[in-house]
Order: structure tokens, then C-alpha cells, then sequence
């Protein structure tokens, strides 16, 4: 039985048309038609369990929109992880509680020497050391092994970025976002043509682009352990460049000291326990919120970012938003943000940015939503522990 969308008790919408219903947490008409409709598509999956939960920094994204959270019985969704798994935030908290202009300059120079971003990788193997355990059947990891080597310790693209940050809590941060690189790309994509052809074979009518690896197959144990193995990467790949961080400040400021290491994933899949029962959570651009839980939301890279703990909002799948999320795509930014204004806008507040072309307007603030609203749509969500204003910036 179909039924009107209806208003929850936190004044967001709940859309009740579907199989299971979705909770949103920002108005209907602030999500684009195309989230929607892959809400929508989530909703009506066989195997999803209790509702779909979106966040207010939603936005459409490939077969599972940006900043939702689905939770399955017996199935697991590669591209409702993600092709970048294990993507995420860690945040470093130093002594310093100022630092001047040519020093911070100084400190970003060397950071841009030793991290390599885009599409560059080091000329170097990196020390295997940093590279995670390789525990049970790993046949993608196998394969990429070697090229990860070269990889660990590298920025990335797109909204990936190295931000150092003045504290409410007086202290200048440190804030590194990235993922697993090439290795978590190659993983994810083999998988998800794995479940393409199963769910063919099978005659199974799913979207495409929601491709399922049932439990019951070889290839779902195959899955679960390459995608943490990412997820362990991803993290010794943010681990490796905030090394690289702390040896720029300590060349340049030896007196420094760090603490207060905090790291969150925002792209992975899980077995937990929600309303009394055992799902695997897929959160795709969104953070685990556990009660008491520490987490990073960032702005864009001329607004503010917050450390945050979680509420453990069960409605939420005891998840929060991961960003401001994008108000735009790519290829709009560049054709319609106002160089200039962009620019003179970073400028004047002081910020050391990454915007020098056009090209750099994907990842100007003007492409992203208000980071205010974003985190006044999710007060049932989360604490504000710190706000973070933006100092200096390198962008993927």
C-alpha cells in the first residue's frame, strides 16, 4: 500500500512510498531527484533491513547516494561501500597554539615535496612496514601488492586534502582526508563485476548499479576480507602522510609536539547490531556515530570543520553526516563559480588555498553546501566537541 511522505519527530521527512521507509535528515526538497531516486532503489531492495537513513550532506553518487546508510540481511553491496574503500578523516592536534604565515608556508612547501597528490605516486617503494597484515584469502590484494608500495603515503584527487586548522580549543590541528588509493579501486570494481554477473546468471532483477554478493556465495567471505584489508590500508595511508606532516612541523618548528590522534572511515561495511538484530551497515559518505564515539565532519576548505562526538542515535544507524557534501558537480563548479570571487573570498579570510585554475573550482566552497546547516540538521546526531577554522590547504 502506497502512502504520502509524512513528517517525522525531528521535522525531517520520512518518504513512505516505498517497501521500507526513508528517513532523511534535511528537508525532501533540499535533496536532488536523483538521491531520491536512489533512495528510492535502496528502499525497495529485498534484502534491505528496517529503513534507509540519509544525511543532511546527501547527494547523488553511484547506484547509492553520498551520505546514506543502508543496512542488509545476508547480502553485502560493493558500490553501496564505494569505490574508494575505507575513505576517511584523521585529525592530529599539536602544542602550538599560533603559528606564523612564512613558517606555515614553509611547512606546506615540505609537505608538497613529501606527498605526493593526484595522480602521482612515490618514485620509491615506501617501508613495507606501514603496510597492514595480510590475513586469509586476498587475491586483488595479491595482485596490487606491489603497486601499493608506491602508493602508500599519497594524497589522491578530487576532494581529498591536507588542511592544517586554528582549534576552538586554542590548538592548531591537523587534518588529513584520503582513502585506499588504487588498491581499494581495483578491489572494489572487480567485486562489483563479480556480483554483475552472479545477479545476471541468476536472473535476479536488481539495478545493476546495486550488484549484491549474497552470503551464501565464496565470493562474499572473498569481499568481506579484501575490503577490510583496504580499510586497514586506507588508514596506514593516512598514518604514513601525517608522518609526513609532523616531520614538515618539527623541521620547521622543533619545539613542537603532537597528540589526540583521532581516525574515522566514512566509506566500509560492518556486522552490528541494530533493533536487536545482526545487519551488515553500509555507510557510503558517512560516519559511525556510536555514543561517546569521536568523529570529523569537514567543511570545505574555506569554511569551518568539527570534531564531533557521536549521540548514538539509533534512527541513524548510530551514523552522521561526513562533509558538507557537494551542492553541485564537478563539471558545473567549473563552469559557473566566479574564479575571482572564489579566490578573493579565501583570501580574505586569510587562508593559504589550492584554488590557482579553473580546473580547481570542483573543490572551490562555492560547490559545497553550507557546513551550518549541514550540522544543524543533525544536532540528534552528534556534539560538537571543537570547530576548526581552516589555516592552509592541499587539495588532491
Amino acid at each position: 500500500m502506497k502512502h504520502e511522505d509524512i513528517i517525522s519527530t525531528n521535522g525531517k521527512a520520512i518518504i513512505e512510498t516505498e517497501s521500507l521507509p526513508i528517513k532523511l535528515w534535511l528537508e525532501k526538497d533540499q535533496v536532488e531527484e536523483g538521491a531520491l531516486e536512489q533512495a528510492r532503489n535502496l528502499a525497495n531492495l529485498p534484502f534491505a533491513f528496517k529503513h534507509i537513513a540519509i544525511m543532511p550532506d546527501t547527494h547523488q553518487g553511484y547506484g547509492m547516494p553520498i551520505g546514506a546508510i543502508l543496512a542488509t540481511k545476508g547480502a553485502i553491496i560493493p558500490n553501496a561501500v564505494g569505490v574508494d574503500i575505507g575513505c576517511g578523516m584523521c585529525s592530529l592536534r599539536t602544542n602550538l597554539k599560533h603559528i606564523e604565515t612564512p613558517k606555515l608556508k614553509e611547512i606546506m612547501g615540505i609537505i608538497r615535496k613529501t606527498v605526493p597528490v593526484g595522480f602521482e605516486h612515490h618514485k620509491t617503494r615506501q617501508d613495507e612496514t606501514w603496510m597492514p597484515e595480510r590475513k586469509g584469502e586476498l587475491p586483488i590484494v595479491e595482485q596490487e601488492y606491489e603497486s601499493a608500495l608506491y602508493q602508500i603515503g599519497t594524497l589522491g584527487g578530487g576532494n581529498h586534502f591536507i588542511e592544517i586548522q586554528k582549534g576552538s580549543d586554542g590548538y592548531i590541528w591537523i587534518m588529513i582526508h584520503s582513502g585506499s588509493r588504487n588498491i581499494g579501486f581495483t578491489v572494489a570494481n572487480h567485486y562489483d563485476g563479480v556480483a554483475k554477473k552472479m545477479n545476471q546468471d541468476a536472473g535476479e532483477d536488481v539495478s545493476q548499479e546495486l550488484a549484491y554478493i549474497p552470503e551464501t556465495s565464496a565470493y562474499f567471505q572473498l569481499y568481506w576480507n579484501e575490503m577490510n584489508y583496504c580499510l586497514e590500508f586506507a588508514l596506514a595511508n593516512r598514518k604514513l602522510m601525517m608522518e609526513r606532516a609532523k616531520l614538515a612541523f618539527t623541521e620547521i618548528l622543533p619545539e613542537v609536539e603532537f597528540a589526540d590522534f583521532i581516525n574515522k572511515p566514512h566509506n566500509f561495511a560492518a556486522e552490528e547490531k541494530h533493533f536487536g538484530e545482526w545487519v551488515i551497515v553500509h555507510r557510503k559518505g558517512a560516519t559511525r556515530a556510536r555514543k561517546g564515539e569521536w568523529g570529523m565532519i569537514p567543511g570545505s576548505q574555506g569554511t569551518r570543520s568539527f570534531l564531533v562526538k557521536g549521540k548514538g542515535e539509533a534512527q541513524s544507524f548510530e551514523s552522521c553526516a561526513h562533509g558538507a557534501g557537494r551542492i553541485m558537480s564537478r563539471t558545473k563548479a567549473r563552469k559557473t563559480l566566479d574564479l575571482k570571487e572564489e579566490v578573493k573570498s579565501l583570501k580574505d579570510r586569510g587562508i593559504l588555498h589550492a584554488i590557482r585554475h579553473r580546473k580547481d573550482l570542483d573543490e572551490a566552497p562555492g560547490s559545497y553546501k553550507d557546513i551550518d546547516e549541514v550540522m544543524a540538521n543533525q544536532v540528534d546526531l552528534v556534539d560538537v566537541q571543537i570547530e576548526l577554522q581552516p589555516l592552509a590547504v592541499i587539495k588532491g
